[in-house]
């Protein structure tokens, strides 16, 4: 493709992606110069149409970044009202006191929000500054300067044929070329993955850590709706077979999130982490909750779980990760929307000096000791164990010497534990399916539970079938002759989306099938893959899900 010939645009600051990070980025460089030239690529229909969180949103970030949001129209009005923690079994619940908790479990003074509609607001005040936002526009691959550095990214390429070849209405997309290139693409991303393989950047870091995350918005009768009510649940229906746990968050308007998240260093390759999120619905507190009630949208994605550990090197010759991109999200408290905002600023304020003393394309070092010594850092840092003494020993040494780890940073700013380590990618953590018992999952009612293309119906995901898949596989063979065998191909379950497929026809060798429009780009596969031969890569821009308040 060396002799594709592409328009350039220059700018003083490329972002890729329009989540919280990459706007709060963009805000803040108008902020501190109105003559900066900033662009944000973002590879969804609209902004927000790709982005899924919880939430309940610290507004810390926002504060330090628009001090003045309450007063402009920001989608964020339903404070947390009630605080709820439930260890469940699977016929009743425990409720877990409060007060035990350190001060940073509370949630109290917090939002729950649509961070998707939190981004569309940003956006407007971006655009408002004089920050050009191009959504639609995937950023597919990096450009490389003279020495290495990275200067820039193609973005807008479409019509290429399924096959790799250029069609007859191909447009190859353009050069958009900064002084420094920002990477806020979420968790997993693609052009991430290859800067922090490129440079190394997790040398001397902990492997990175992984969940997934699914979630359905529900309207449910009024009578039942609290609003304002946070429930957090650990426990049934997952047990010893994975970690993970729920959110129910009632927002506004007799709606409530329903969230479901496993962590995906499990054992187990039977393990379908869908099907646990739907037997969960049927807990009695939950199904009673949702009775009478519809279900009106659905999606999922990956979360970040390593935490301080496991944050990479955040600068890289020309650019900087920020947000999810980076690995930013406080596990505990399950929140990581407003670090990203915090790293989205600190690159910000780091650029800015950088281009008025007259750099570009080095390394932005104010950024990384910002981002590890400031609040962000400040943040990850107190609750750095309780991740890993959940991976090692399991969900009650996480909530006991969690705890206490969580308190004595609190208090004293220390660890008796030091820096408990990440051991194994997600992936390594997979265990051979012979090991294992296969689990006996019920079958969806179609009421409070749904069958996941069903379900994938509601998340509004759309690829045109003509691109070349956007999941590509290192080596085609792999998922017969080896996963198969091996794992029970775990991608047919591992999926919330359903893409993956072993059709066995009779009298035929089974085949691996990937049906890639139905991807709701949680990147899922390209973390937990035994084998680590499946390559996620964006889409043309504008496909994928369609998020509407998620």
């Amino acid at each position: 493709m060396s002799e594709i010939v592409r328009e350039q645009m220059e700018y003083d600051v490329v972002i890729v992606g329009a989540g919280p990070a990459g706007l709060s980025a963009a805000i803040r460089l108008k902020q501190l110069d109105a003559d900066l030239s900033v662009v944000v690529l973002e590879k969804g229909s609209e902004v927000g149409a790709h982005i899924l969180s919880g939430a309940v949103l610290d507004p810390s970030g926002l504060d330090a970044l628009l001090p003045d949001w309450r007063n402009m129209g920001a989608p964020i009005k339903t404070e947390v009202k009630e605080d709820n923690f439930y260890l469940l079994g699977p016929a009743g619940q425990v409720r877990i006191p409060n007060w035990p908790m350190p001060p940073l479990m509370n949630n109290h003074g917090n939002y729950i929000v649509s961070m998707a509609n939190v981004c569309r607001w940003m956006a407007t005040v971006a655009e408002g500054l004089g920050v050009e936002i191009f959504p639609g526009m995937a950023a597919s691959q990096l450009v490389w300067g003279e020495n290495g550095e990275v200067k820039g990214v193609v973005a807008g390429e479409f019509g290429k044929n399924p096959d790799g070849s250029i069609g007859d209405g191909y447009e190859p997309g353009m050069e958009l070329l900064g002084k420094y290139v920002f990477l806020s693409e979420g968790v997993r991303g693609s052009l991430a993955k290859e800067v922090i393989a490129k440079y190394d950047l997790s040398k001397g870091h902990c492997p990175q850590k992984f969940g997934i995350g699914m979630k359905e918005i529900w309207e449910i009768d009024p009578a039942k709706h609290k609003e304002g009510t946070v429930t957090h649940t650990m426990g049934w229906p997952l047990g010893k077979n994975a970690g993970g746990g729920s959110f129910i968050y009632h927002l506004e308007n007799n709606q409530v999130y329903v969230g479901f998240v496993v962590h995906l260093n499990y054992k187990n390759p039977h393990l379908y982490p869908y099907m646990e999120f739907q037997r969960f619905k049927h807990h009695p507190m939950v199904e009673e909750l949702l009775k009478g009630g519809k279900r009106v949208a659905y999606g999922a994605r990956a979360i970040s779980e390593g935490g301080w550990q496991s944050i990479p090197k955040v600068v890289f010759p020309g650019g900087a990760l920020l947000g999810c991109s980076a690995g930013l999200v406080n596990v505990p408290r399950i929140k990581g929307n407003h670090n990203a905002m915090l790293s989205g600023k600190a690159a910000a304020e780091a650029a800015y000096e950088a281009i008025k003393a007259g750099r570009k394309g080095d390394e932005l070092s104010a950024y990384e000791t910002d981002l590890r010594s400031g609040p962000v850092g400040k943040d990850l840092k107190k609750v750095r164990n309780v991740k890993p003494l959940w991976s090692h020993y399991g969900l009650f040494a996480s909530l006991t010497l969690g705890g206490f780890d969580m308190w004595t940073n609190n208090l004293f700013g220390l660890s008796l534990f030091g820096t408990v380590k990440h051991k194994k990618t997600d992936a390594e953590s997979t265990g051979l399916a012979k090991d294992f018992a296969k689990i006996d999952y019920p079958r969806p009612d179609g009421k409070i539970s749904f069958d996941r293309l069903t379900n994938v119906a509601f998340s509004f995901t759309n690829h045109e079938e003509s691109q070349p898949a956007h999941l590509k596989l290192k080596d085609p063979a792999i998922p017969i002759a080896v996963n198969l065998p091996k794992y029970d191909e775990p991608a047919q379950r591992y999926c919330p989306a359903g893409v993956y497929e072993v059709v066995a026809e009779e009298g035929k060798d089974p085949r691996f099938v990937i049906n890639f429009q139905n991807c709701v780009h949680c990147k899922t596969c390209d973390i937990k893959d035994p084998s680590q031969n499946i390559v996620w890569t964006t889409p043309q821009g504008g496909d994928g899900p369609n998020y509407p308040n998620m």
